[in-house]
């Protein structure tokens, strides 16, 4: 067997902790991956669900593990959102080693097909009408991707939203067709089964472009909200502080490679997302420049 310590990725069962419940838009995006991942690298992948303090449950299994490749996890923005509010202080970039992008996703902003509200124009008069009492339910606290992604909006429209937190995109969808929310802030792929089964209908998508599959919800900016569209969702893999270069590059050569496979691209496509390629010197960059965004975000908000 192969060692950390010699740059290679050890022939073993691969780890990837999700901060997620099963079914989330990250838990779906790793699941299909695993499909192609597996006969490449010749290696099992355990998909192992660790929701629970915004990721902090999941960060600490990672940053504890050992740093030999065979623990991992998917990180989305909302990682470097939460080691500036709720885990600040408890977290920080150089804990993990930022291995590979892998997706862009625009988030949207959805409710129920018997909502009256059909569109952002809808959405700002009712949060006008209603004082700030609108709820959008979104996954993290106060300070998370989709959060400060809702107080650009906010800030553009001139009007406030109530925030509520969840633990994964099922839970949102639950709560807006239970009506205990009035609207949900997501990525497609964990609510498209709800699209495609005509319960769901989309008010705006957070993002430059329409989505393929949902080509009849216009964008932010179509609908008169000039808000930054280049804020979408990023998913890449991360692990512990301390994982060799060598060993960081071929993990990010294997999934990108896996992410080539037909299955996949089809998965892709179909949810709205944008492939990423960055290797681990590229991500890790990011890491640090997009934490340097999100903190002038909340800096903003904050005012």
């Amino acid at each position: 067997m192969a060692t950390a310590n010699e740059g290679e990725w050890p022939q073993d069962t691969v780890r990837v902790i999700m901060h997620t419940k099963a079914g989330g838009s990250s838990d779906v995006f790793m699941r299909t991956l695993a499909e192609s991942l597996e006969p490449l690298i010749g290696q099992s992948i355990a998909v192992v669900n660790s929701p629970g303090g915004g990721g902090a449950s999941q960060m600490t299994r990672v940053r504890t593990a050992e740093p030999d490749g065979l623990t991992l996890g998917v990180n989305t923005l909302s990682h470097f959102t939460g080691m500036l509010t709720n885990l600040k202080g408890v977290f920080a970039i150089d804990d993990f080693s930022w291995i590979a992008s892998a997706q862009a996703d625009p988030n949207l902003i959805w409710t129920r097909v018997d909502s009256e509200l059909s569109d952002l124009g809808a959405l700002i008069n009712e949060a006008k009408h209603r004082d700030g009492k609108v709820t959008v339910g979104g996954f993290g606290p106060q300070g998370s991707t989709q959060h400060i992604g809702l107080t650009m909006l906010e800030q553009e429209a001139g009007v406030e939203f109530e925030w509520v937190p969840f633990n994964s995109t099922p839970d949102i969808v639950a709560a807006v067709l239970g009506g205990h929310i009035d609207v949900g802030m997501s990525n497609l792929s964990g609510a498209q089964a709800y699209f495609d089964a005509g319960r769901l209908q989309g008010l705006g998508v957070h993002g430059e472009d329409r989505l393929d599959s949902l080509p009849d919800v216009a964008t932010f900016e179509e609908q008169g909200y000039d808000v930054d569209s280049s804020w979408v969702q990023v998913r890449g893999i991360f692990g512990p502080a301390g994982i060799p270069m060598e060993t960081q590059q071929q993990i990010a050569d294997a999934f990108h490679e896996a992410m080539k496979a037909e299955h996949y691209q089809a998965y892709a496509r179909s949810a709205g997302v944008t492939d990423s390629w960055m290797g681990p010197e590229e991500y890790t960059e990011f890491a640090y420049r997009i934490s340097g965004i999100a903190q002038a975000e909340l800096d903003k908000d904050s005012d």
